[in-house]
């Protein structure tokens, strides 16, 4: 296609739109509407109405007054396509393999648009147990899935994920110092263990599915349930350290099997 017929099929709007959301990505701290009009050499007051929009979109929140950052609603949107379902994928033989050693159902949730979400499930192979639905949303700060994408993301994604979370209906106020030891504490550590805010008498126990610069692609979470009539059952020190196992397997097969589509949690 030539550049007059380039011209013929423009979208200014369109256009105008894609210009901030790239500049806005290859940023830190955002900008601020007279700073992003300077950026792309047009007037401030050609940006009001379309960053109005993208702030009532979800694509980009509006900081600190005059402040305009990129969310993570464009990554969410990526996570649900093919690198999701090849996670998933991949997972499964070896989430297989941990339901079979531990007698307990486990699942791997991620990240999408405010919510850890998950996308794939193996049932406890015996005749009872826990049972999570795949596409069920979960909460951040309550759950062992929702520690765990905290602890294994940079300061900066986190507050992204936070403030998405909470734009989307989730609770505020839970990024308290005490908090933030708690997920560096989880990080040190390398899993998350306690009990369910959701059923009682289960202990969650989660662990990242990390990618090759330690940041989480996903956590693997084992509803801990102590199961009394099956004495060749792994107690919870034992099963914390086949699922850490198995996360870890999962995390190499990630690296190599999702390839130049990996996310980008960064």
């Amino acid at each position: 296609m030539n550049d007059v017929d380039q011209d013929r099929y423009r979208a200014p709007a369109l256009d105008k739109g894609l210009d901030i959301l790239e500049l806005l990505a290859g940023v830190d701290g955002g900008l601020s509407q007279a700073e992003i009009a300077k950026k792309l050499d047009r007037s401030p007051n050609e940006f009001y109405r379309m960053l109005d929009r993208l702030v009532k979109r979800g694509y980009v929140a509006r900081l600190d007054g005059d402040r305009y950052v990129l969310t993570l609603k464009l990554f969410g949107l990526a996570q649900m396509h093919a690198p999701t379902r090849r996670l998933a994928s991949l997972a499964m033989p070896l989430m297989r393999e941990l339901a079979e050693i531990t007698r307990q159902e486990n699942h791997i949730v991620v990240y999408d648009r405010g919510h850890p979400v998950v996308i794939a499930q193996l049932e406890a192979p015996g005749y009872w147990g826990i049972s999570i639905r795949v596409g069920s949303r979960m909460g951040l700060f309550d759950t062992g899935s929702g520690h765990i994408l905290l602890a294994f993301r940079s300061p900066e994604v986190r507050a992204m994920m936070v403030a998405e979370h909470v734009a989307s209906g989730g609770p505020e106020g839970r990024m308290t110092d005490a908090f933030i030891s708690r997920l560096d504490q989880i990080r040190a550590r390398g899993y998350e263990m306690m009990p369910s805010a959701q059923t009682a008498g289960v202990v969650n126990l989660s662990a990242p599915i990390v990618s090759a610069d330690g940041e989480a692609l996903g956590a693997l979470t084992v509803p801990y349930i102590t199961i009394i009539n099956a004495p060749e059952a792994p107690d919870i020190t034992r099963t914390i350290e086949a699922l850490t196992e198995t996360a870890r397997r999962i995390s190499a097969l990630a690296g190599a099997g999702l390839g130049a589509d990996a996310p980008d949690m960064n």
